[in-house]
């Protein structure tokens, strides 16, 4: 799992949801009609078929609890996808290659209108993560497919499939590639990390990756280094350094699997050279002081959030599946300053789930706090000591700004 960033500065009452926004219902007669509205979406995984619902509120920075009655039901894993503020909201699912658009409507609902299908690229499916999706302008945007190892170049205004850019040099042989669901921008330059595990069995392949496309002309380059594992997390410097660090995924595989599993590392891409700098590398257990650290989380400028599991609270038993270590709570959170490389415990952040994404509300940038046995996910706010909004149902991994 990961977050979706956007690389801006961080901005620093139980009432009930009434029923969600589709086809004209509303939040509440009370809610501004012009306000802030956001799409979420949510998979319910442990249901069986897994389907997920789309719903539109206006609670998004409020402790609230989000009703499904009346929402959008997507066979599968969907996701939502759209530019923020844009009125315009792309759902796509694990179970099929189609992106359906949906329009904002008078009513705070949401209408379709019009599809499109990558299966002509050799696209099976679409729900991986929120960040595949990366929208240049009203008429490009990509989708990172891990499965065929392809950029696919859309234009959501005409909803036409415009190209392709395929990428075989990130083929690896008896594993799976999987991008990243934390991505950056510099300049017209947008960098995707990338990261490979076996096809069989519990692990992390020993290579870490990065895409870059120039968005202006498409070409795409591939940097690899061999020296640590699924560096899946991005954040940028404030003077512009591109720092890649292996995810809280890796982190629960080297728990289990001891020396066997890669280090997780933090390493330095250059937008200029577009390479990984083969004289930086550090450990993420180091910067911390020991134990199992993984993730970097964009912080406020210039820092970034590393995260580091207290097994106090979430003790490792014997066979757990590294996804739970991951999914589950008990992960602290450390402020890394990205000039310095100096880490500081933030004790006033509440121990959450180690995997997050994170979403941009109108005033705030909120993170997800996933409950046991993918059950519920809560949305917090990245400061303010991780203060609870929304909770949802299930497992949401997509949420948009539509106005």
């Amino acid at each position: 799992m990961k977050h979706p960033v956007a690389f801006r500065s961080l901005r620093w009452t139980l009432a009930l949801l009434a029923p969600c926004l589709f086809a004209g219902c509303g939040d509440s007669d009370e809610d501004d009609d012009n306000g802030p509205l956001y799409a979420v979406t949510t998979q319910l995984l442990a249901d069986d078929p897994v389907e997920s619902y789309v719903v539109v509120t206006s609670q998004a920075e409020q402790t609230s609890t989000l009703s499904l009655d009346n929402a959008i039901k997507v066979p599968g894993r969907a996701l939502g996808v759209g530019v923020h503020k844009s009125g315009t909201l792309y759902v796509v699912t694990d179970e099929s290659a189609v992106v359906t658009r949906y329009k904002l409507n008078d009513s705070r609902g949401l209408d379709e209108a019009g599809t499109v299908s990558f299966s002509s690229l050799g696209v099976t499916s679409l729900g991986e993560y929120q960040a595949n999706f990366h929208f240049v302008s009203d008429t490009k945007a990509y989708f990172f497919d891990g499965a065929t190892a392809q950029v696919v170049i859309w234009n959501p205004t005409a909803m036409t499939v415009t190209g392709s850019i395929p990428l075989p040099a990130l083929v690896i042989p008896d594993t799976v590639l999987a991008f990243s669901g934390a991505v950056a921008r510099v300049g017209n330059q947008f960098i995707m990390p990338v990261g490979w595990r076996p096809v069989s069995g519990i692990g992390i392949t020993r290579k870490a990756g990065v895409v870059s496309i120039d968005t202006t002309t498409d070409a795409a380059t591939i940097a690899t280094d061999d020296r640590c594992g699924y560096t899946h997390d991005i954040a940028v410097g404030s003077d512009g350094t591109v720092f890649l660090a292996t995810e809280a995924y890796g982190a629960a595989v080297r728990r289990v699997q001891g020396a066997d599993a890669p280090e997780p590392c933090l390493l330095k891409f250059n937008p200029q050279t577009r390479t990984i700098d083969p004289t930086f590398y550090r450990s993420l257990e180091g910067l911390v002081g020991g134990g199992t650290a993984g993730a970097l989380i964009p912080g406020p400028q210039g820092t970034a959030y590393v995260r580091v599991l207290d097994e106090s609270i979430a003790p490792v038993l014997e066979g757990t599946h590294p996804r739970t270590i991951a999914s589950g709570t008990g992960w602290q959170w450390w402020e890394l300053n990205l000039g310095t490389l100096v880490a500081t415990r933030k004790s006033e952040f509440p121990s959450t789930s180690g995997s997050i994404f994170l979403y941009e509300s109108e005033n705030q940038t909120l993170y997800t706090e996933f409950g046991a046995g993918a059950a519920s996910t809560t949305l917090r706010v990245l400061g303010e000591s991780g203060r609870p909004t929304l909770t949802t149902r299930g497992l949401s991994f997509s949420f948009v700004q539509l106005r």
